[in-house]
């Protein structure tokens, strides 16, 4: 699975929950959150305040950590 800024949290959750530690070491605790199901990495990740760049270093993390 190829994670980019267009997947849902709930896909991660779902599909490749060892990538789970990540995001919370982010700051990103979306994955128990009801919107988790609707929302992207891109739309959580900068709604708490990363920057493209930081999304972009995110999506680099969790797809090598998923190959």
């Amino acid at each position: 699975m190829k994670i980019t800024k267009k997947t849902k949290f709930s896909e991660i959750i779902e599909q490749a929950p060892e990538l789970i530690e990540i995001l919370l070491e982010q700051g990103l605790h979306c994955v128990g959150c009801p919107f988790a199901s609707q929302e992207t990495i891109e739309e959580g990740a900068l709604a708490h305040g990363m920057s493209e760049k930081e999304v972009e270093e995110l999506l680099k993390k969790l797809n090598k950590k998923n190959d």
